[in-house]
């Protein structure tokens, strides 16, 4: 199994959508997938549309109990071949609980490794602030993939974003390797022209060579997460971007 962390330390760069499109696009190809919500905000759950009161089970459960298994947590989606484990407001007290339990540091590792036969990838939607739950994914990870919309502000977070996959490679000690997707990119405006070039300058052959449109049909989340296929600018342009992460991740595993 494969476990993507799609990860940005700014908020509104589409991390959730790419992390259900990119989930989607892989199990339309045949994959088995696992779409996990780290976020206390929990929109990737809500666009499932599953209920909050009361609490789900999911995502908070791993660190509750070392004996909580990802494939009893995991709930079915209309999409063949995609599951779903659910954020839970309870993340939200994790950081302060981390303090005086350190080996919650180790959770999800250790749920993702249990559950290694039972999917082919495993993506993680992980909140836009550097604490327990985003230093648990990319310490888990095999990849990080961070979504950027092609803004200067935007361009300024992933460079925190990277910074800290820098970090939890030196500690973890083997690679992060890190791919990077442009979003919400309007070509009819200056900035969103000069920030993609800017992006291809500085990061090279980590930078996807497309762009994900800015496109309406990404804002519905009924039929994102339906089970008929979605066809509009957006998701093909996703389609795309799963195929190069693909073929990223086979030249890396070969090369080592």
């Amino acid at each position: 199994m494969q476990t993507w962390a799609i990860a940005n330390q700014k908020g509104g760069v589409g991390k959730t959508t790419t992390t259900l499109c990119l989930g989607r696009a892989l199990a339309e190809a045949g994959a088995r997938v696992l779409l996990i919500d780290l976020d206390p905000h929990a929109s990737l759950s809500h666009a499932f549309r599953v209920p909050i009161d009361p609490p789900p089970q999911g995502s908070h459960d791993i660190f509750l109990d070392e004996e909580a298994s990802i494939e009893a947590l995991a709930l079915d989606t209309p999409i063949d071949g995609l599951r779903l484990m659910a954020a839970q407001p309870a993340l939200a007290t994790l950081e302060r609980r981390g303090a005086s339990q350190p080996g919650l540091g180790l959770s999800l590792g250790r749920a993702l490794n249990d559950a290694r036969m039972q999917y082919d990838y495993a993506l993680l939607d992980c909140p836009p602030t550097l604490g327990l739950l985003m230093v648990n994914a990319l310490a888990a990870a095999d990849r990080l993939v961070a979504p950027t919309q092609t803004d200067p502000l935007a361009l300024h977070g992933l460079d925190d974003m990277l910074r800290t996959a820098d970090m939890i490679e030196r500690s973890r000690r083997r690679p992060l390797p890190r791919q990077i997707i442009p979003t919400l990119h309007d070509r009819r405006t200056r900035a969103g022209t000069r920030s993609l070039e800017l992006l291809h300058e500085r990061h090279g052959r980590h930078v996807w060579p497309g762009a994900i449109p800015v496109d309406t049909r990404l804002r519905d989340a009924e039929a994102l997460t339906g089970a008929a296929p979605v066809h509009s600018r957006g998701t093909e342009a996703y389609a795309l971007a799963a195929s190069w992460l693909l073929d990223s991740a086979r030249t890396h595993q070969e090369a080592a």
